[in-house]
């Protein structure tokens, strides 16, 4: 079973913001997430995740003594110059650019959303033999779950538009037993982290 699991809130989620590539830390709220999803998840797996902060202080309780492998094509997208702007404020511009070319970046350095789709879909690709047999877990960010998401589905990139990923969240893919298929098996489960109390999810639209 592959395991993707969004990171545990930062101060830029709860405020709304696109923290994109910046290196935040985890709330208090943020580590006690990652201490839930730690209990919930499974002691054994492998454990993956991005070389950003608040993916890797997540990551932390869920592997316990076990290594976290880093793997860069698991990092949030390069944002640009819109790092810092609230999600509402950008929300038109980068889906209607997109809409129209999934190639288009944003400005100030971004990453378009076919270079993201392509990263994950080569990480998906090569875990998918050890999560045949065994549990893997990946630490992220919202814009690669997505992409994972729609590898598992055979979907078009712009499905994204259509899928929410909420902080502390986990989303479950296996290879189907008939066909070796990926199938999507659960999305935007809570449950590790529903005892938490207001703001488990953060603000709506927060990204990164």
């Amino acid at each position: 079973m592959l395991y993707l699991v969004r990171h545990g809130q930062t101060e830029a989620n709860a405020a709304g913001l696109i923290q994109g590539q910046a290196d935040f830390d985890l709330t208090d709220l943020g580590r006690r997430q990652a201490d839930a999803l730690a209990a919930a998840l499974p002691h054994d797996a492998a454990v993956i995740a991005s070389p950003l902060r608040r993916a890797l202080l997540t990551a932390a309780p869920i592997a316990g003594d076990r290594p976290v492998t880093i793997d860069a094509r698991w990092i949030e997208m390069n944002f640009g110059d819109l790092d810092g702007r609230t999600v509402d404020d950008v929300r038109d511009l980068l889906w209607t650019s997109w809409a129209q070319d999934l190639d288009w970046a944003p400005p100030g350095g971004g990453e378009s959303l076919a270079s993201v789709h392509a990263r994950v879909n080569e990480a998906c690709e090569e875990l998918a033999p050890a999560f045949a047999t065994g549990d893997v877990i990946v630490v992220t960010h919202v814009s690669p779950i997505k992409a994972a998401v729609a590898w598992a589905l055979g979907a078009d990139p712009l499905v994204a538009h259509r899928m929410f990923v909420e902080q502390a969240s986990v989303a479950t893919v296996m290879l189907s037993r008939d066909n070796g298929r990926p199938v999507l098996r659960a999305f935007n489960d809570l449950s590790a982290t529903s005892l938490l109390g207001p703001g488990t999810g953060g603000r709506a639209g927060s990204a990164g």
